[in-house]
């Protein structure tokens, strides 16, 4: 799930300027694919594409994090998303104040304009965050406002909209976000982290657990328990069955778990931002019940990371490819060494415990299932598997299998996959119970 160091774009202005322009015919460079061909004909299934200013922003975002140089490698892109989804929602509510704001305490006409408060919102949000990108950014919001009548309600809301945006920012500028990452040190013991092959590349995020959290009080508020012993049957049980599944030329992988190891290969989050999208428009969501799914997913999402992040490096478990080329120094009679064991996928450069994949889906699907409930059928396509479309009939399917994806690809144990599951679950709901509530963090 982490990012790796990106090469910088040569142009990027003009590479956004023509994702923008197939935004508003598919829709994002999209996990989920075209608005008007790869969705669902189910009962929940998405239909013709609608205009929903949260969703657009939000696909926006979506193409921004997948284009090649727009932030540096050690940014957590779900911090963009949580940002400009808090923005968001805050100037929305603030005009029809119905329940509390995440953070702010605005106040606006009840005639103003809740699409222009959207828009200026997350337009200035990503202006900020991704400066390169201000021109194509502007004229996405003309457009936008050019939708809307000009006369107070417009002014209203853009003006709610530039402050959320400006107080939001304002609040996350000291977060620890842009402190430099630590250098990680492998102390060579067996069972602690060491780069990977074949980049050995050195690992990232090592500074993201003490990022402020969005709505937890603390990084390590759900720190899950130390995984299983190298010496326990267990840990032997966990690693045999990657080393197994997870080959890169496994025999006992079936064609479809090989096929689902290569289908989540993508940053997590987008996939889950991607069905988001996809569910509001099916439910024909308006915008203030849009900019909530989204405020409460993306800071679910947000906070599952630096969680994530604070158990990765505390824990520093080494992943399977060491653990099994290595197997030989863990103790155990259950494991025995393959020193030319290779995974399906390149392994991320980070500590194995718990799995990102795992954590991040678990925490979106406890906030959307708490949001649309557990009969939803959506369909989902994937950057790294083009042509192949997967289908669920709930969002608790979907996180299962985007966990499990990760064991197919040789590149996390079960192990990894229940820790993550388990602290999603926990950072999700807290998020539902003290984001957007009177008993808020």
């Amino acid at each position: 799930m982490t990012s790796k160091p990106r090469r910088a774009a040569s142009s990027p202005r003009p590479r956004l300027a023509a994702a923008l322009a197939a935004i508003a015919v598919i829709g994002a460079a999209s996990l989920t694919g075209p608005a008007s061909a790869a969705e669902p004909a189910a009962a929940n299934a998405v239909g013709p594409a609608a205009r929903n200013v949260v969703v657009e922003w939000n696909r926006t975002l979506l193409s921004l994090v997948q284009t090649p140089g727009a932030q540096p490698p050690t940014v957590q892109p779900t911090r963009d998303f949580a940002i400009m989804s808090a923005a968001v929602y805050d100037a929305v509510d603030a005009i029809d104040p119905d329940r509390p704001q995440y953070l702010l305490h605005l106040a606006a006409s009840h005639r103003a304009s809740q699409d222009a408060a959207a828009a200026r919102a997350a337009h200035d949000v990503l202006t900020a965050l991704f400066p390169n990108f201000t021109a194509p950014l502007d004229q996405q919001l003309t457009a936008d406002l050019a939708t809307i009548s000009s006369g107070p309600a417009r002014t209203a809301g853009v003006q709610v909209g530039a402050r959320a945006a400006a107080e939001l920012l304002q609040t996350r500028a000291t977060d620890g976000s842009a402190s430099p990452p630590p250098p990680y040190l492998s102390t060579g013991a067996a069972g602690d982290y060491r780069p990977t092959a074949p980049g050995f590349a050195a690992p990232v995020f090592t500074h993201w657990g003490a990022v402020t959290p969005f709505v937890l009080r603390r990084g390590d508020q759900f720190r899950p328990a130390p995984p299983a012993v190298l010496s326990s049957p267990a840990y032997a049980a966990a690693i045999n069955e990657v080393k197994s599944l997870g080959r890169d030329t496994s025999a006992t992988r079936t064609a479809e778990q090989t096929t689902i190891g290569r289908f989540w290969a993508a940053p997590v989050q987008n996939y889950w931002n991607a069905i988001a999208g996809q569910v509001v428009l099916a439910h024909h969501d308006d915008t203030d019940s849009s900019a909530r799914t989204f405020a409460l997913l993306d800071l679910g999402l947000a906070d599952a990371t630096i969680a994530l992040y604070d158990a990765k490096y505390t824990y520093r478990l080494w992943r399977p490819i060491t653990a099994i080329r290595l197997a030989g120094t863990d103790g155990n009679p259950l494991t025995a060494a393959d020193p030319s064991w290779t995974p399906l996928a390149t392994t991320p450069a980070d500590p194995s415990y718990p799995g990102a994949h795992s954590t991040l889906s678990a925490a979106a699907a406890t906030v959307l299932t708490a949001r649309y409930g557990d009969d939803v059928s959506f369909t989902v396509s994937s950057p790294t598997l083009p042509g192949v479309t997967r289908s669920f009939g709930s969002f608790r399917a979907a996180a299962t299998e985007a966990g499990l994806s990760r064991i197919y690809a040789g590149i996390h144990t079960r192990l990894d996959h229940a820790a993550g599951l388990t602290l999603g679950d926990q950072a999700g709901q807290y998020a539902l119970d003290h984001a957007l509530s009177h008993d808020q963090h």
